[in-house]
């Protein structure tokens, strides 16, 4: 299938589901005959992944708030360059596990009031929002528990512990508050399959419209 471009974009705290559900709604919509792109941040372009490298691994303390800030932003505008753009150009469908609102939270939110500094760099550098937005709502004990379970090298944000989670579980809801045209909550204290089913429903009603 052709037609205009969707981006779609999944968020959550660490331990959602959100990447597992990203990839259900991709091979979904492939096997539906759409073209579709999935990818994540901080990544999804050569560029980016050696900055995710930077920020998602070693001591939590390894770099300030506004440091990550604007490593973030140079991830996203080379992820944006490279990938996002050219793929909605040609009328895909871009599925991507984290965007700016990651950013707004973790960044914006972990280690003080940086939110306006984030939107700031945002609106310089990236000036595009998510057309769909699914956060996987998950209860910050239960989520951390299954990020710290995953054994992987990644787990610098999961090292700031229960309380960021918390913080970031009432940020994102609240987002979803700011941004209700594009914002979708979906329940992810639940089995695996009945979450997927609510995404891919929501994400068809959204391409009919598209």
């Amino acid at each position: 299938m052709t037609g205009r471009g969707m981006f779609l974009t999944f968020e959550g705290i660490d331990g959602s589901g959100k990447s597992t559900q990203a990839r259900m709604l991709a091979e979904h919509l492939r096997l539906s005959g759409h073209e579709v792109v999935l990818t994540r941040e901080p990544g999804g372009s050569p560029g980016a992944e050696e900055i995710r490298r930077l920020v998602l691994e070693g001591d939590p303390d390894r770099w300030s708030a506004e440091t990550e800030i604007l490593l973030f932003t140079a991830a996203r505008r080379d992820h944006l360059e490279r990938t996002i753009e050219p793929a909605l150009a040609e009328g895909k469908i871009v599925i991507c596990d984290r965007f700016a609102d990651s950013t707004r939270m973790y960044q914006g939110l972990s280690r003080g009031d940086l939110r306006a500094i984030v939107d700031q760099l945002h609106q310089l550098m990236i000036r595009r929002e998510p057309d769909l937005t699914l956060l996987i709502d998950m209860d910050p004990e239960t989520g951390l528990a299954r990020a710290k379970g995953r054994h992987g090298g990644e787990e610098r944000f999961e090292d700031f512990g229960p309380d960021l989670q918390r913080r970031m579980r009432k940020g994102f809801l609240e987002l979803a508050e700011e941004f209700p045209e594009r914002f979708r909550v979906i329940d992810g204290n639940r089995d695996m399959d009945s979450v997927s089913r609510d995404v891919t429903q929501i994400a068809l009603q959204a391409l009919q419209q598209n």
